[in-house]
């Protein structure tokens, strides 16, 4: 589905990118994961066309993305779904308006078909009610789930997540997984998730990459991930698996 060739990209003279080549497979849940700072977020915005490589390629569906034209690139974009980091959604829209916004702007729905759309959008992630509410009077969890049902109402066929359980409780963070995981079921999408959480990474992904200084250093399925020997990777397991020693130690856990 996406295929990275040789990405580089730089700012100010500044390497950020360093060759990437990376394979997202088609119906596939990757997390890409690795420190602050390591390009990340970069990488997911070539993934989206909203930054251009300074050489190297990226490949959608076989389609070179910085060949396309204004037209094409416009048809290219609604291939994608995208939950950001805080859910980014519009304060002074209503649920119900939040999530028709993609519909009301690239499409010519009648609203009675907009209306069917975000009502089963919604339905879908849990939410039969509520749709008159503001964004301020939801908690994280439900702004978690208009964003993902905002995400999906075109009918995408990538979805790119952003952080989705960052700064959240572990509650609110395991729902996350759990509707991270049910798009993937019933929808039937290519799913990329940017992400520290090492432990919905191992859990929840088909393949993982790790991305370190700008480089893929690794790309392949959990167990393999686990038995990687790259040090920065170790640490990052050996971080999860503190947490997990702190909680046995204490208690909190059978």
């Amino acid at each position: 589905m996406i295929r990275l060739q040789n990405l580089w990209k730089s700012f100010d003279g500044d390497p950020v990118l360093r060759g990437i080549h990376l394979h997202v497979p088609e119906g596939k849940l990757m997390y890409i994961v690795g420190p602050s700072g390591t390009g990340k977020s970069v990488l997911m915005k070539h993934m989206l066309g909203l930054l251009r490589p300074d050489q190297g390629k990226v490949l959608v569906q076989g389609v070179d993305v910085a060949g396309l034209g204004s037209k094409e690139f416009a048809s290219y974009r609604r291939k994608f779904g995208m939950l950001f980091q805080n859910s980014a959604l519009f304060d002074d829209f209503s649920v119900f308006d939040n999530v028709a916004f993609p519909l009301r702007e690239h499409t010519t729905l009648s609203e009675d078909e907009i209306g069917k759309k975000v009502v089963a959008a919604l339905s879908r992630f849990g939410m039969d009610q509520g749709y008159e509410k503001l964004p301020a009077e939801l908690s994280g969890g439900m702004r978690k789930r208009v964003g993902i049902a905002r995400a999906i109402v075109c009918d995408p066929q990538i979805l790119l997540f952003d952080e989705p359980t960052t700064g959240l409780d572990p509650v609110t963070r395991h729902m996350v997984d759990d509707l991270i995981l049910d798009a993937k079921h019933q929808l039937n999408v290519t799913s990329v998730v940017i992400s520290h959480d090492i432990g919905s990474a191992l859990m929840l992904a088909d393949e993982l990459a790790f991305l370190y200084q700008g480089e893929i250093v690794f790309a392949g399925s959990a167990s393999d991930f686990v038995a990687c020997p790259h040090p920065e990777l170790q640490r990052f397991l050996e971080a999860e698996r503190r947490s997990a020693r702190v909680f046995q130690e204490g208690g909190l856990c059978p």
